[in-house]
Formats: C-alpha cells, sequence, structure tokens
C-alpha cells in the first residue's frame, strides 16, 4: 500500500436522473421461477385520475440476443468478484436467449441485470444481517439502475457493468486478488473473504478526496487525502455488549478543543458517579467534576477541560443520533495494550491533539499557530470547518492492515456469522435500504 508521509502539521501546507427502486420483477422468489411475472404498464392516457408511472417499467427494457449473452457470460464469471452465479439463474435465461428476442428476453435480462447492479452496487446481504450497520449509501440513487441498463445496452458494453460498480478502494481490490489466490478446499477463509468484500459494497463507492476510516476490529484509523494514507493512528473502541461501537458514516463539522464532558446517566446513575461526585467534593474538584441535583433527584454531571478530562485534550464534533465521536482520552498508556476494546462506545485515538489540528486546518476553520494557540490555552473552544470531512467507522474481519499487509482481524462483536449465514443462504430480493435496529446513544457529547 502507498502511503505518503509528512511532517507534523506542515501537511496542512500541502493539501491545501432519478432515482430507481431497486424492485424484482417476479412473483416471490423471482430468478427460481420459471416465469416471470406480468409487468404493468401504465397507459399513456386515460381520462381518469392520473396515475404515477410503474416504477418497474422503466427496469424492464429491450435486450438483443447479443446483448443478453454477453451478460450471460458475466453472470458466468461473477464469481471472481465474490457472488456467487446461481443467484442469477443464467440457464433460465439461456432458454430465454434460445427462443430469442421477445418479452419474455427482454424481462427476464432485465431481472437479471438489475438483481446483478443491486448487489454489485449496494451488497448482497440484507441489512437484517448487518448488525448495528447504520451507513447510508448514496449509490442506488447516484447510480439508478433503469440508467446504468439504458446506458449499457446502448454501448454494448456489458461487462463494463462490474468496473463501473465493483468498489475503487485498494483494500477490496486485495481481498479480490486473496481470494482468486486462496483453494477452493480453504472454505473458512474463502467465505470470510466473500464476507468483508461484501462489506466494502456497503459503503458508498466514492468515500472522498480526504476522510477519516476507521476499522474497529483493527484498532486503527487512518486519514486518507486522494486515497493515500497521510497519518495512522491507533484507537480504542467500544467494549463487546450494548457499548459496542456501531458502524456510521458521519461527517466532521468542527474540532473541540479542551472539551467539558456531559456524563452520560447510564454512568452517572449505571456507575454510581453522581452520588460519589456529591459525596467527595475534594474529590471531585481533583478530577475536574462538576454535579448539580435536581429538585426531583435528577443528577448532572459535567467534567471541566483539564488533565484528567475523560474526552482528553480534543474531540471531533459529528453529530449524529448515536452520540459517538471520536476523541483524546487522559489514559494514553492504553493505547500500548492488545485489548483495545474497553470504552463505553466512543473512539479513543492517540497524538489526538495532533489529528485535531491537522482536521481544524484540512477543513479551513483555523491556520496553525491559531491551532496551537487554542489548544494551548485551556479553554472550551469550538472550531467550526469550512470543508467538512467525512468519518467512516467501519468492521472488517479480514483486509489490510494500516501497513498494507493482509490478514485477519478479531470478530470483537460476533458480527461475522449474520453476514455468512446470508451468503450460504438464498439472494434476498426486495430489500431494505435503512437498518431499523434500535439507536442506542451511548456517550453523550460534552456540551
Amino acid at each position: 500500500m502507498r502511503r505518503a508521509h509528512f511532517g507534523g502539521i506542515a501537511l496542512a501546507a500541502l493539501l491545501v436522473s432519478a432515482p430507481v427502486a431497486g424492485q424484482t420483477l417476479f412473483a416471490q422468489d423471482p430468478l427460481q421461477n420459471e416465469d416471470g411475472a406480468q409487468v404493468t404498464s401504465t397507459p399513456e392516457f386515460e381520462s381518469r385520475e392520473v396515475m404515477q408511472e410503474d416504477p418497474r417499467d422503466a427496469l424492464v427494457q429491450n435486450w438483443s440476443v447479443e446483448n443478453a449473452m454477453a451478460l450471460a457470460a458475466v453472470i458466468d464469471g461473477i464469481a471472481a468478484e465474490g457472488l456467487n452465479p446461481a443467484d442469477y439463474r443464467v440457464d433460465l435465461l439461456r432458454e430465454e436467449i434460445e427462443r430469442g428476442e421477445s418479452r419474455a428476453l427482454d424481462v427476464r435480462a432485465s431481472g437479471v441485470f438489475t438483481w446483478l447492479v443491486e448487489d454489485l452496487r449496494d451488497g448482497r446481504t440484507p441489512m437484517d444481517s448487518r448488525r448495528q450497520w447504520f451507513v447510508v449509501d448514496p449509490d442506488a440513487d447516484l447510480l439508478p439502475t433503469a440508467r446504468l441498463m439504458e446506458d449499457v445496452l446502448e454501448s454494448g458494453d456489458i461487462a463494463g457493468i462490474v468496473e463501473a460498480l465493483a468498489p475503487t478502494h485498494e483494500d477490496y481490490a486485495a481481498l479480490r486478488a486473496a481470494l482468486a489466490e486462496t483453494p477452493g478446499e480453504d472454505s473458512d477463509t474463502r467465505k470470510l473473504i466473500l464476507a468483508n468484500m461484501d462489506r466494502w459494497r456497503w459503503l458508498p463507492r466514492d468515500l472522498g478526496g480526504q476522510y477519516l476510516i476507521t476499522n474497529v476490529p483493527e484498532y486503527q484509523l487512518r486519514l486518507m487525502v486522494n486515497g493515500q494514507i497521510i497519518r495512522t493512528y491507533r484507537t480504542i473502541v467500544g467494549a463487546p455488549g450494548r457499548t459496542a461501537t456501531p458502524q456510521l458514516a458521519e461527517t466532521v463539522e468542527g474540532v473541540v478543543f479542551n472539551p467539558t464532558w456531559t456524563v452520560p446517566q447510564s454512568i452517572v446513575v449505571g456507575e454510581g458517579l453522581g452520588n460519589r461526585v456529591l459525596n467527595n467534593p475534594a474529590w471531585a474538584r481533583s478530577q475536574g467534576y462538576r454535579a448539580t441535583r435536581g429538585a426531583n433527584g435528577y443528577i448532572s454531571v459535567v467534567q471541566q477541560p483539564g488533565p484528567t478530562n475523560s474526552l482528553g485534550k480534543m474531540k471531533l464534533d459529528m453529530p449524529n443520533p448515536h452520540a459517538i465521536f471520536l476523541h483524546d482520552t487522559p489514559n494514553r498508556n492504553l493505547f500500548d495494550s492488545d485489548n483495545r476494546a474497553r470504552s463505553h462506545g466512543c473512539i479513543r485515538v492517540e497524538r489526538a491533539l495532533e489529528l485535531a489540528m491537522t482536521v481544524a486546518i484540512l477543513g479551513g476553520g483555523a491556520s496553525r499557530d491559531e491551532a496551537v494557540g487554542i489548544s494551548q490555552s485551556g479553554d472550551y473552544t469550538r472550531v467550526p470547518v469550512e470543508r467538512t470531512m467525512p468519518v467512516y467507522i467501519t468492521y472488517f474481519t479480514y483486509g489490510l492492515d494500516a501497513d498494507g499487509t493482509l490478514r485477519k482481524f478479531e470478530d470483537l462483536y460476533d458480527r461475522d456469522a449474520p453476514v455468512l449465514a446470508s451468503l450460504d443462504a438464498p439472494r434476498v430480493g426486495n430489500r431494505a435500504t435503512f437498518s431499523s435496529e434500535e439507536i442506542i446513544p451511548i456517550e453523550r457529547p460534552g456540551a
């Protein structure tokens, strides 16, 4: 893996068509039925209430025998992309090809193409098997199926759909190469590769020109600029269980230097911190805690900026309903431990002040001198950024580490099993695009 190295904070000076719903065109289990369901057309004009166009119509287009044969050839080789050719019933497609051009061929080929696009673009794993995966992938809106089908049918380059939709990240390419090199008898490794190739399809195809990406099981954060790793940082992530770190794609809107920390009630009440602060004022002052008890008995605890603040000297402001963010820690010795799954859900980052100043400078929120001065002031200061930066909190158990070596990572939260099971099960159509899992706000950002 190519890595760019720049000295300290000076790196900043060097870096200065309507959506179409993914629907099947077949009854129940489409590509395993001999006959496709009829597609209802919308009349061009009728003297009654105007009805919306059936969105499925755009997904049935005219296929020549030549294009349908090219599609069948793509399906024959799709295992190289970690997908199962059997999902697409290419045998039924070839039966229609033998019969020649017809409405039945249009329906069959359009349906096969639609499923292929959905799996390449969005991932084959249904949402209910993606545990705590809350990333919203915009690719279905940016690359709608109907437009893609129209383009490839016009050009005749059916095979080009694979290159157009496959993830572009270097990690995906490494997994694809590893799949080709892994013997068939090593089924466990092959399945793990397939699961993690699919995880890349759950993310946006274009991650942005500069972004932060952290792989929870790897305990690493990468600052990426133009496809290169500029910096890597060790991390501490959520402990398994209710405080496990969820998978998100959020946006850094600002950098908070010398943050306060409003302690969540799970700690104030659940861990007894509120009563301890109220009953031990000397200890509370030494730790920077201030507590207030309301008339109804509600205890609020806020930790002030300082050397003992649990958020350390910075946090990245990335508003989200999960209340997850990246921050510093006063216990920096923990970054040397092997097991770094021990937070309440947020991600603690080593060399956090360096990261904070870099993000503030890259985002146009502060100059180098301003960032240094603010960080050393000891005062709570939020620096908004003009150029926001995406943050991807991911979960890969097989992939390239920060040094570019392909290896396995511990499945900290047991999230592989449902993905592997879904890949062994029949393909699911009409899949949900948003997670319905419970959102668990774990650590509330400081005020």
